[in-house]
């Protein structure tokens, strides 16, 4: 006589633990919406980097900055000082960082359109691996001639720097904070631009080509403008013109290069806040209408001001569009001052 097969005994764990699946199988999983992430941003400090030393304009900001949107999300804003092979070190830590938008940069146009150009390679990609929050401000670089040499020579505008330059070739020389940097990207513009031939000069930061061209070591110099401010208006330099597309509200006498008749010419120092690609929209958007609440207050405008530097109002869209724009733009400047990082 045939015996039914016994079924295997189940202790009550296991039958508990069974239960408990198969319920847990007819429930789908929550997932949290954009509403719901944003609400819940930011549940822990957030970390902003500033990838140069600290001093610098950008480590000012980012600081008066942090203070504001410490009240506005009601978290701390940790500002850490990172710097490095011209930005590269600090930024390459948020490209790297959890896309949760608790690790901020202070990026800037040297860490996010020049030197994906200057260097033969950099650790992170400066469109893909970063989605960009804010742009908090733009500085222009200002061409300054030396007082003696100036007078020496009557050359008050940059139409006759031109035309001196080209009466004596390779007799004019310009400093700079260095190969690559800013100003000596706008200085072998002018050359190429005016079809001119000077000598470039570079220096171990600016402050030391500030003291070159003061002491008549070197011609001239382009340098921007929160730094040469004060040289300005002492009248210990002679500015002849600003280098970005429109005047400064700042000194709105000077004209630009391209009123002075070197086209096309655009060159500005710019910086804004980034965070990692990945972040979700909903935290990108918190982050955004924070930082843009902060640099719409007046005493931001005002410190902002007194730098040399002018409050830039950006979506982050439009944002993200302006920094492809100069990464494409600084492609062709670099490859035409043929500078190279060490």
């Amino acid at each position: 006589m045939l015996r039914r097969k016994e079924r295997p005994q189940i202790n009550v764990f296991e039958g508990v633990m069974l239960a408990f699946l198969f319920l847990m199988m007819q429930v789908p999983f929550a997932r949290a919406q954009p509403g719901q992430v944003a609400s819940e941003f930011p549940a822990k400090p957030l970390r902003f980097v500033v990838p140069y030393p600290p001093g610098g304009p950008l480590d000012v900001m980012a600081r008066v900055l942090a203070e504001k949107v410490k009240v506005s999300l009601g978290q701390a804003v940790v500002v850490e000082n990172k710097p490095g092979a011209g930005g590269n070190i600090g930024a390459d830590l948020i490209a790297k960082a959890q896309p949760d938008g608790y690790t901020l940069v202070m990026g800037a146009v040297a860490t996010h359109a020049i030197n994906p150009w200057l260097f033969a390679s950099i650790p992170y990609d400066s469109v893909k691996d970063f989605v960009p929050i804010a742009l908090v401000a733009s500085v222009p670089n200002v061409l300054l001639i030396n007082l003696e040499f100036g007078e020496k020579n009557n050359i008050q505008t940059v139409q006759e720097l031109v035309a001196y330059a080209r009466k004596n070739p390779g007799q004019l020389n310009y400093g700079s904070g260095g190969s690559g940097s800013a100003g000596h990207l706008a200085g072998a513009l002018l050359s190429a631009r005016a079809n001119i031939n000077m000598v470039h000069i570079p220096y171990q930061g600016a402050a030391p080509a500030q003291l070159a061209l003061l002491s008549g070591q070197s011609n001239l110099m382009f340098d921007n403008l929160a730094a040469a401010a004060n040289l300005i208006r002492e009248k210990k330099v002679k500015a002849l013109a600003v280098t970005t597309q429109a005047r400064s509200g700042l000194l709105p006498e000077l004209p630009t290069m391209q009123e002075a008749g070197i086209q096309p010419f655009d060159i500005g120092t710019w910086f804004g806040v980034f965070t990692s690609a990945g972040t979700p929209k909903a935290v990108i958007e918190k982050l955004h209408a924070a930082y843009a609440a902060a640099l719409s207050e007046s005493d931001v405008k005002e410190r902002l001001k007194i730098m040399g530097s002018e409050a830039a109002v950006m979506t982050a869209a439009q944002f993200t569009s302006f920094v492809a724009q100069e990464r494409a733009k600084y492609q062709e400047v670099v490859k035409l001052s043929g500078a190279q990082a060490n």
